[in-house]
């Protein structure tokens, strides 16, 4: 009976985080401490000894790139100064920040009668925050039919944020939710995790006002600002129209150039009025022509034309032509 009393013992001190050197026992009551972000923490480190001794107490925060000192001679060190106290070898820690996260060292050493002896046992310190105001990017406006993606995302927040859209004021649902008891099928993904909501596609039903909510547990849940997405149609017909507009004023253009040849405009004293300085500019009530350059077989011109509305509103238009001189 008493045997079996001895196992449990050490077993409930291996549960603690118990280390062992000769002539000091050394754990803690809490390895993982969670606290909330500017309220206090007590990171835990208790020791025992067989004889009395002067006992050194050292706490050090062990990370990625090194180990550095908190509590070393009976001084605080670093940030730790006046918002950190002792009690006996425990820390009692106010104010946390998230910066406090991590992983404590605590280091007990005596001097024993086989000289300096040491222990040590660890903590680890997570620090609670609430989210902060997420970031939302929607798109003010969508084509139907295409695939469009919305995102939400805040980096503050832990543990880390789940997200959840909203349109028009009311939750929308994740596509493994049931609706009255049934299943349906969403036309978007959304994304807790990631907080991405995709429309593949897009329709007209998904006009609305969308905003995006975020929440950890750790604080009330905080949302974006309310953007609005409008979804509409292709205009096939218009695209058609501006093609054919183009298409027409191309044309004109062309038949300008050739009305102008066919009228002996372009002849060979082209060669002679190029030494001229200024540019040769034939008038017309509607075509203006501009040399631009010659060679022996062909000509090049920019075509400009100028058409003025009822409205003595002026549209100029150019494109360029080519032709053989014969």
């Amino acid at each position: 009976m008493a045997r079996r009393r001895v196992l449990l013992l050490l077993a409930y001190l291996g549960s603690l985080g118990y280390h062992k050197a000769y002539g000091i026992d050394v754990y803690t009551e809490k390895e993982h401490v969670t606290a909330r972000e500017f309220e206090e923490a007590i990171l835990s480190c208790i020791y025992k000894v067989k004889k009395e001794t002067s006992i050194r107490v050292e706490w050090k925060k062990v990370r990625s790139s090194g180990v550095s000192f908190v509590y070393y001679n009976r001084t605080f060190v670093g940030n730790f100064t006046g918002r950190a106290e002792m009690w006996n070898s425990n820390i009692r820690l106010r104010n946390v920040t998230r910066q406090d996260a991590g992983k404590y060292r605590c280091e007990i050493s005596a001097a024993t009668e086989q000289g300096q002896d040491a222990a040590e046992t660890e903590v680890s310190l997570s620090v609670l925050v609430p989210p902060a105001l997420p970031v939302c990017v929607v798109p003010s406006s969508a084509m139907s039919g295409t695939v469009t993606e919305l995102r939400c995302k805040e980096n503050e927040g832990f543990p880390a944020s789940k997200y959840r859209w909203y349109r028009n004021g009311i939750a929308l649902l994740e596509s493994t939710e049931s609706r009255r008891g049934k299943k349906w099928r969403a036309s978007y993904t959304m994304n807790t995790t990631t907080g991405t909501l995709l429309f593949n596609p897009v329709s007209n039903n998904d006009t609305g006002e969308y905003y995006c909510e975020a929440a950890n547990g750790i604080g009330p849940p905080k949302k974006c600002l309310v953007k609005r997405m409008q979804v509409d149609d292709l205009n096939v017909g218009g695209i058609i129209a501006a093609v054919v507009i183009v298409s027409l004023i191309i044309a004109s253009c062309g038949l300008g150039v050739y009305y102008a040849q066919t009228k002996g405009y372009f002849s060979k004293r082209n060669s002679s009025e190029k030494k001229n300085s200024k540019p040769s500019i034939l008038q017309n009530k509607s075509v203006s022509i501009l040399h631009q350059q010659s060679s022996r077989r062909a000509n090049s011109y920019n075509c400009f034309l100028k058409v003025k509305t009822q409205a003595s509103v002026e549209i100029h238009l150019a494109t360029a032509v080519t032709y053989k001189a014969g």
